[in-house]
Parts: structure tokens; C-alpha cells; sequence
């Protein structure tokens, strides 16, 4: 194994395996405990992208989540290819084929790079002055083109065969971040016995510690301190330990998001292992532990491959044992680079020079660098780095001007200071405050219950992040109930101190120039562009970010933000607070589709739900529809008959006799507490507190703006219980409705919300000779009209199960609903049918349900009405309560648009021909003949062949339709017009005496 930049003896993988890999088709090696980018470092590849807009030659930036240059396709077989894979993050496995991206014919040769020489034509916002001319040319040529040329990488065209999982935790404190501050802490609240949760997005916890050479905790090595103080973390029963995690997100109410990798770091992952682990976390408290950001310095062509942070060639020596060049120059405005610098000396690794931008800056760090024998030049910057696929030299000249000198060098490390990391802060709602003192944004105010401590919070120092950590975790504790317990604080017995550094570009890229000096790397945003973006009028930092695309890479703008933002700052002649701070938005890092998705693809993509009585249904032939998730019988077709043929006689069965019809997949949700009933006052537009038990009521619920939402049939079980029935589509979104209002606008009501649809199955018997084939097999419940009325409900027996019985009718004949617990609903359904048998009763599905609704003039929400229907429209203004003060949606239906005339309103059709079906859907006119575009003036909701009636029937909304009764309307058709007359809603039993018999 030849890996000519692995320095023996340095770094943490001394004794690791060989691990063989390969990039762009050339083989190498490098050992486990490497990423993809130590390895190919370790081989001397500094090469490995190209920029989005220029294609630019890129190499390794960092060696962590903020690598903006470094995107890979990873390649396990044809179906398993990830694009955008950050190199600095990808661990080695044995096999591994990575790809570079973004370049065409070869990464060495990219005809792509013709952009680089075109750049003027690229300036900032070029795309909202180009291709706007011929007009013609968009769809054809610009578009196409343009589509082609979006993105990085190339998508899978295969599925995934990969599964990802996904979990829910609860837990008394989460720390986030795995650094010297989040063990800290974590330490701190576990040791009080509550429950923790520690994640840290690196395979190894310890942060800067993996590179910190100076630090010492507890007599030994910062690095080896944080392992065994996780190890400690993980033997302890109230405490989960998650390395390869990322906190992603930041929700409301403490909720965190947080992906796992699991597979991909492995050689052969398990069949029985998913790729990742999605963990939706609620936590009592939360303690930010995310760290800082090294920024890189602006000046020209520092995105050469070879030029990179400090830290990261820290990082690549100290942890992996790799030197990212033989001789190194350093680039720096702070005192950071210096360690990188020394440690690099001292493995052998010659320094050409350290050019400090400060002036005469003091320390331990410069007077070690100088025994060292490293040049070290002060007040002196880098106005240029040679070379194209590889740095070769940097150009030095003292900041204020004067003469040039060139250094040869095979990288350059470079730090302008370092940036909390306030991502997750920000995605709580949080705000955060500029401290001018320090130049940097640190949390401010808090909006949820969490702290954020060590270097994300702006804290300098190892002893001040530990004591900050540690106070924090004792004081998360005991804000959960812990009592306090004995502990003792981590002693730091040295550590590494840094300054603070430097904001916005360098000297020799400042105002007035012209070069390509980069703040977004990715994609490939200068100083310039900064500077041109404020010139041309966006002057707010918001406008920058979109006009420039600032920001807007896969990193986030890591480490783009706070240089982007004190360029514009400077430019617009305004302190950096007034110019303000972009929007942080999940995800922290790029998630893939599959953990977000977890389980619910291909059949589980959208689960289909049965009900308990539907083996009955397929064993008697039954046709099904998809209802929603549900699978609902349809019609029953019996040999020789069609689905009309079917379904008309379905409807003559139950006006004639009796039908049996599955209803379980009505949305129930049980309301019960002392104040259920006022709670269903302000949910629905119907009186509910006088409703006595026994008796159930038709409701209606509405939205804020006054339209339908829902409806059902309320029955009232007690003083303190509501049986309440939605729509089968309607269930979610209604239980959504209820615990919304609830939770932020009715909290102080004592009440609870339960669906039970799935706990209930639910039979509907339909007809004159209903009670005939309940009654025998029911008891504790008076079956009679007297006892048991029209709209009522009791609770009972029916087979020897629990019943709940409600004497209700979707279908106008006599009906019942009987409710009994979902595991019996199939043995409830056979006894019904067999005694159906007796009466010549039969099983109706879904279409004849419709169809018999219809003959009634009882409306599906939904499909009469399209979210702009109010009560009045749909002739409902009697299920409103009119001596009721307040109802959600009671001030939307007083708006003056809501009760003008002329609204759409339902209304019944009937066709001239009785035997023409009209379209659902279809288009009303007042008159056929008029231009076209026609005046539209309703539509066709419902429309149903009625065998009962011997005609067609439709329900329409038509404006003004209640004033139109008689009146002859339109339904123009591609083959013909169909005249219609405008009728009632109720086609049969006008007078609604078949309810009782």
C-alpha cells in the first residue's frame, strides 16, 4: 500500500485494516477510520469536483458537514447510487466506488469549464435578464437547456432497494452536539438520573477535540477523554448514546429530528439492518452543543484544490495521520492556523510561511511557531493563489500595498475566524444578537426550553465551554424534577485559546477589484457579486442571498453566510446588524427521501385500510373502490348483471325490504369530558348542551371562513359523551380540526379527543323491514318507535357484544346503525344476514348509497360541496343555531360576499329526456346559444340513474338556483345540449314518511 502523504506513526488509525476503494475508475487504498477524503488525501488527490457555474477546479474545503466542494456520487451496485455525498463525511469501507460529479468528459477536462473563461456573461442575477428573448425560444431551447444543466449529480433511475426505519423517543434532556460541551453536559444531567439522549453527527464523539493537539482533560488527551466519558454515557441505563446522527431539524414544542446512519458505512450491511433511522425526538429540555465554523479567508483564487480551513488540516494530521501537502502555507486573521501550522512543522511537514493579516498579534502560539523556525509574516495578506487543478504558490503583499512576492506551495490553510453554529438555534424560533465586540451572531432570545453552550454560544476557551456545559446539564436537570446530585466537574489541565478573527474579504479583493475571490464556493459567488447584488438595489440581505444564490448550496451557507453578509454590509455603508442575518432553515444537512419516507412506499406508500366485515364482501363477490385509504364494497353483483343491473337493484331491495350495508369506515371520534358539550357548541354550528341523552342530532362543522368542512350524525351518550361520526375522507382532517382548536384557542376546557373509528364496525340496515331483522337479535334495547324514535341512539347488546344502536337513515327509509366492536363486526354481519335471508333483504355497496342519499336530497361533502359552500347554499340554514353566540366559522358566514344574492346554491335537475344522465361536473348555462366563452353559471355535483323514481336525478350548484325553480337550464355537451329544470332536492318520499315505516 503506497499512500505517499499517510505520515507514520501520526493520527489515531495506526493499526487499522486496508481498505481498497476506488475513484473515477483509479484504484487506491487507504485504511478503515478514514473517510473518502482522508484516503484520497492520503494519496495525494486534492482534485475531486467541479463548481456548479463555472466549473471551477474544487478541492476539500473541511473535513466536515460544511464541505461545500467535495460532492461524490457513492456506487454499491446499478439500483444503489447516492449523488451529493459529502467526501468528508463518507467513511471507508472496503469497495467503495465513489464518482465525481458535474464534469464531462473527465474531471482533468471539462468542456464545462468554458464558463470560467465566459464568466462576465455569468454575473450575479444573470438569470433574471437573460433568456427572455425570442419568446418563442424559452420552451424550446432556454428551458431544456437550462433543466439539463440544473443540479449536481445524477438522480437513481432504479428503486431503492434499501429500507429505512424510523423511531419515536421521549427524554428528559437532549444534548445536541458531541464536543467537549455536549459530553460535558450530558455528563452533568445523566449523573441526576434523568433521561438523555447525546447525538453527534461524527462516527467519533469528541468535535474539535479530534484535532486539537493542546487539550487535556482529567490528565489525558482531550480525544481519549471524550471516549471514555461516552463510554461512561453509554453504560448508564437512562442515557442513549447516538453517534452518526444529525440533528436535522428544530420544531415547535422541543420536537427535534434527527437522522442515523447505519448502512452506509459498512462494507455488506445486513439485509436485516436499515440505511438510516429516521428519530423524532420530544424532549423536556434541550442543550445545543453544535460548536463553530471555521470561515475561510476571501482574496483570489482561493478555491484552488490544496487551499482549505486550518482546522480541516488539523483534522486530516491529528485524527487520520494524513498531510495535505509538503509544503504548507497558512493564510490567517487569527490565532487558530498557528496550531495547524506548528503540528504540521512538527510531523515533518515543511511550513513555507504563515502571512498574518493582523498587524502585531502576540502569543504563546506565534512565539512556538517562530522557535519552530516557520516564517511568520505579519500585516501582510495573500492576493492571489497560483496554479489550476492544484495550488502551486500564494502571492503575498503587505495588506496596504507595496511589492509582491511569490511563495511556491502545495496547499495553503487559511482561517479567518470562527462562526457559531446557530443553525438548529435559529430553527427554534429563537432570535439571535450580534455581539460587536466579538463580530459574530450568538443566541439571544430563547423561544422554546433549550440553551445553547461552549462555542456555538460564542464561548472562547476549553475551561469556560466546560464550565458553561456543565452548569447547563445540572440546570436542564433540575428543571425537569431531578434532584441534585453528587458529581464532579471534568478538569481541563490545558487547552487552546483562539482570537477572534476577521469578517468579509480580504485586502486585494476589497471594492474596485475584479477578481474572483470566493465567499459561496459551491456556487461560486465572489466578493463581486456581493457588491454588484447591492449596487443593483438589494439592500436587503434576504434579496443578496437570492439574487447572488449566496447561501444557497447544500452547505447553507456554512461558511458563506457571515462574509457574504459583511461584504453587503459594508458595501451599503451599514453596521452588520442593521443589515441582518439570513433565514436558517431545516434540514441542517441534506436528508435523504428514503429516511423521510421510512416504511410508507410502494404498498405501504399509502396503506390501504379494511374494514372487519370485508372478507364477508369478497366471499359474496363484491366489486371495490378506494374511498380514501379504504377499501369499500362497491356493488354485489349478482351472475349476468352489470354494475347498473346491480345497483338498481340494489336500491329497489332496500326500498322494498332491507339492505345490509358496511358503514365502518365513518370517521368516529368520541368527545367525553365535563366539558364536551360546550367544546362541540364552538366545534359545531348546531345546539349541543340541551341535546338530552339518547338523542343524536345531524351537525354541521365549518372552517374559519364560514364554508362546510364536515358533516355527521352526534349521538349524545351521556352529559359528559359524544359519539361523533365525519365524513370516511373526512376523519383525519376532522380530528386535526378538533385537537387544533382545542390545544391553542379552547385549552381551558376540560375535554378529551379519541378516534375510534377503527375500535367500531359499523352495520348499517336500511328499509321497511329493518327493525323486523335487528329486533330479534338485540338486547336490553325497546326496539318500538316510541322508545327507540328517529335520531336517537342506545347502548345495549346485539349477538351477545356491546352495541352501541343509533335509529338513524342516510338512505330516507326506516334505519339503523349498529356499532359493535370491530373483531366482532364480521360474526354481527353473518347473524344480520341470515336473518335478512327471512325478509329477502340483500347487501348494498357504495354506488346504491349514493344513489338512495340522492333520492333524499342528503348531501356528501365533498362532492356537493367544493369548499366554498356555506350552510345557506346548501339549504342547511336550519342545522344552524340561531340563538348561538359563537361557533367557529360564525363571523366567516356573516361576510357580506356569504349572504349576497345571486350565490351558487344546491339545488335538484331534472332532464327533460328522463332517461339522459348528466355528467358530474358539467357546466350550467342560462342560455346555449350565447358566445363562447360561455357564462357559466353552475355546476353538476351529484347525478345518478334512479330506478325508485324511473328517471335520472341530479344534484347541481346554480347561482341564485333556489329562486330558479322551474326554470329551464343548459348542459352543454361536446355531442349535444341537455336541457335540465331546476327542482328541489327531494326526488322521493317528498314528504319524508318512509322513515318510520
Amino acid at each position: 500500500m503506497i499512500e505517499a502523504f499517510r505520515i507514520p506513526g501520526a493520527g489515531r488509525l495506526k493499526q487499522a485494516k486496508t481498505a481498497r476503494f476506488s475513484f473515477d475508475g483509479q484504484a487506491y487504498a487507504g485504511v478503515e477510520g478514514d473517510t473518502l477524503a482522508s484516503a484520497l488525501l492520503a494519496n495525494g488527490v486534492h482534485l475531486v469536483g467541479r463548481s456548479f457555474k463555472y466549473h471551477r477546479p474544487r478541492g476539500f474545503l473541511s473535513a466536515g458537514a460544511e464541505e461545500p466542494n467535495a460532492l461524490v456520487q457513492i456506487e454499491r451496485d446499478a439500483a444503489r447510487k447516492t449523488p451529493n455525498v459529502r467526501a468528508t463525511v463518507q467513511e471507508l469501507y472496503d469497495g467503495l466506488t465513489a464518482q465525481s460529479q458535474n464534469r464531462w468528459p473527465s474531471l482533468s477536462f471539462d468542456v464545462g469549464a468554458v464558463n470560467d473563461i465566459a464568466s462576465p456573461l455569468f454575473s450575479a442575477g444573470f438569470y433574471y435578464k437573460t433568456f427572455m428573448w425570442p419568446k418563442s425560444a424559452w420552451k424550446s431551447l432556454y428551458e431544456p437547456k437550462i433543466r439539463a444543466a440544473a443540479g449536481l449529480g445524477v438522480a437513481p433511475d432504479q428503486p431503492d432497494p434499501d429500507h429505512y426505519s424510523a423511531r419515536f423517543a421521549h427524554c428528559d434532556v437532549l444534548v445536541l452536539g458531541g464536543g467537549a460541551a455536549g459530553i460535558a453536559a450530558a455528563l452533568a444531567a445523566a449523573e441526576t438520573g434523568v433521561r438523555v439522549m447525546l447525538a453527534d453527527e461524527q462516527a467519533d464523539f469528541g468535535g474539535s477535540l479530534r484535532f486539537e493537539s493542546g487539550a487535556r482533560i482529567e490528565g489525558q488527551d482531550g480525544f481519549a477523554w471524550a471516549q471514555a466519558a461516552v463510554a461512561k454515557l453509554r453504560a448508564m441505563d437512562n442515557v442513549r448514546v447516538l453517534s452518526r446522527t444529525t440533528a436535522f431539524g428544530y420544531y415547535a414544542q422541543n420536537f427535534v429530528g434527527l437522522v442515523e446512519r447505519i448502512g452506509d458505512h459498512l462494507q455488506k450491511p445486513g439485509r436485516d439492518l436499515p440505511r438510516e433511522r429516521l428519530w423524532q425526538v420530544r424532549a423536556k429540555r434541550v442543550v445545543l452543543a453544535t460548536g463553530a465554523i471555521e470561515r475561510h479567508m476571501v482574496f483570489a483564487d482561493n478555491d484552488r484544490p490544496g487551499v482549505m480551513l486550518a482546522s480541516a488540516a488539523r483534522t486530516y494530521l491529528n485524527h487520520y495521520g494524513v498531510a495535505v501537502g509538503k509544503n504548507v502555507g497558512v493564510y490567517t486573521a487569527n490565532d487558530s492556523a498557528y496550531a495547524a501550522a506548528i503540528d504540521l512543522k512538527k510531523a515533518g511537514v515543511n511550513v513555507a510561511a504563515i502571512v498574518d493579516l493582523r498587524d502585531n498579534p502576540t502569543g504563546p502560539v506565534i512565539n512556538e511557531a517562530r522557535a519552530l523556525g516557520i516564517e511568520v509574516n505579519f500585516g501582510r495578506a495573500v492576493i492571489r493563489a497560483g496554479g489550476k487543478l492544484r495550488v502551486s504558490s500564494m502571492t503575498v503583499q503587505p495588506k496596504n500595498g507595496g511589492g509582491e512576492r511569490t511563495i511556491p506551495v502545495d496547499a495553503i490553510l487559511m482561517s479567518a475566524g470562527w462562526t457559531p453554529s446557530v443553525h438548529l438555534f435559529s430553527q427554534s424560533r429563537g432570535k439571535v444578537a450580534f455581539n460587536d465586540e466579538t463580530k459574530r451572531f450568538v443566541p439571544g432570545t430563547y423561544a422554546q426550553d433549550c440553551i445553547s453552550v461552549g462555542a456555538c454560544n460564542g464561548t472562547d476557551g476549553l475551561m469556560a465551554t466546560i464550565d458553561e456545559a456543565y452548569a447547563a446539564g445540572t440546570k436542564a436537570a433540575k428543571d425537569v424534577g431531578a434532584k441534585a446530585a453528587k458529581s464532579t466537574k471534568p478538569k481541563i489541565d490545558a487547552s487552546e485559546s483562539w482570537s477572534r478573527g476577521m469578517l468579509g474579504a480580504a485586502p486585494g479583493a476589497g471594492p474596485g477589484t475584479t477578481v474572483k475571490a470566493f465567499v459561496d464556493f459551491q456556487n461560486d459567488v465572489t466578493a463581486k457579486d456581493i457588491r454588484q447584488a447591492v449596487h443593483e438595489g438589494m439592500h436587503s440581505i434576504e434579496h443578496v442571498k437570492r439574487f447572488t444564490t449566496n447561501g444557497m448550496a447544500t452547505d447553507q451557507g456554512k461558511t458563506s453566510n457571515m462574509h457574504g453578509l459583511a461584504i453587503a454590509a459594508e458595501t451599503l455603508g451599514k453596521p452588520i446588524p442593521q443589515v441582518g442575518l439570513t433565514t436558517f432553515r431545516a434540514p441542517y444537512t441534506p436528508v435523504t427521501f428514503g429516511s423521510i419516507v421510512g416504511h410508507a412506499r410502494g404498498e405501504l406508500f399509502d396503506p390501504t385500510r379494511k374494514t372487519a366485515i370485508q372478507p364477508w364482501a369478497e366471499a359474496h363477490g363484491a366489486v371495490f373502490e378506494d374511498v380514501g385509504q379504504w377499501k369499500r364494497a362497491w356493488y354485489f353483483p349478482k351472475p349476468g348483471e352489470d354494475m347498473h343491473a346491480a345497483v338498481d337493484r340494489e336500491c329497489v331491495t332496500v326500498r322494498t325490504t332491507a339492505g345490509l350495508f358496511d358503514a365502518s369506515t365513518l370517521g368516529k371520534i368520541e368527545v367525553v369530558g365535563p366539558d364536551a358539550a360546550k367544546f362541540m357548541e364552538l366545534l359545531y354550528t348546531n345546539p349541543w348542551e340541551k341535546l338530552e341523552p339518547g338523542r343524536c342530532r345531524y351537525g354541521i362543522m365549518l372552517r374559519e371562513d364560514g364554508f362546510i368542512y364536515d358533516d355527521g350524525v352526534v349521538g349524545r351518550l351521556a352529559p359528559d359523551r359524544f359519539h361523533v361520526t365525519t365524513t370516511t375522507g373526512g376523519a383525519p382532517r376532522v380530528m386535526n380540526h378538533m385537537e387544533d382548536y382545542f390545544q391553542t384557542e379552547f385549552p381551558h376546557l376540560n375535554v378529551w379527543l379519541t378516534s375510534i373509528t377503527e375500535q367500531w364496525a359499523v352495520i348499517a340496515v336500511q328499509g321497511p323491514k329493518s327493525r323486523e331483522i335487528i329486533a330479534p337479535l338485540v338486547e336490553g334495547i325497546d326496539m318500538s318507535d316510541e322508545a327507540l324514535p328517529h335520531m336517537s341512539v342506545r347502548e345495549g347488546k346485539i349477538c351477545g357484544v356491546p352495541t352501541r344502536l343509533f335509529r338513524m337513515s342516510f338512505t330516507g327509509e326506516r334505519g339503523f346503525e349498529v356499532n359493535v366492536p370491530a373483531d366482532y363486526g364480521q360474526a354481527v354481519w353473518e347473524a344480520l344476514w341470515a336473518e335478512g335471508q327471512k325478509h329477502g333483504a340483500g347487501a348494498y355497496g357504495t354506488e346504491a348509497m349514493h344513489v338512495l342519499r340522492a333520492e333524499k336530497g342528503y348531501i356528501i361533502v365533498g362532492q356537493d360541496t367544493d369548499g366554498t359552500v356555506t350552510p345557506n347554499d346548501a339549504g342547511l340554514d336550519w342545522a344552524v343555531g340561531k340563538k348561538k353566540a359563537d361557533f367557529v366559522g360564525i363571523r366567516g358566514m356573516a361576510r357580506p360576499d356569504l349572504v349576497a344574492k345571486g350565490r351558487k346554491q344546491l339545488v335538484g335537475l331534472k332532464t327533460k329526456d328522463p332517461k339522459v344522465v348528466l355528467e358530474e361536473g358539467a357546466q350550467i348555462v342560462g342560455d346555449p346559444k350565447q358566445a363562447i366563452p360561455m357564462k357559466m353559471i353552475g355546476h353538476v355535483t351529484s347525478s345518478y340513474w334512479s330506478q325508485n323514481c324511473g328517471r335520472s336525478i341530479a344534484l347541481a350548484l346554480v347561482a341564485g338556483g333556489r329562486d330558479r325553480m322551474g326554470e329551464t337550464l343548459y348542459v352543454p355537451m361536446p355531442d349535444k345540449v341537455i336541457e335540465v329544470e331546476v327542482t328541489g332536492m327531494v326526488f322521493f318520499d317528498e314528504k319524508g314518511e318512509r322513515l318510520n315505516g
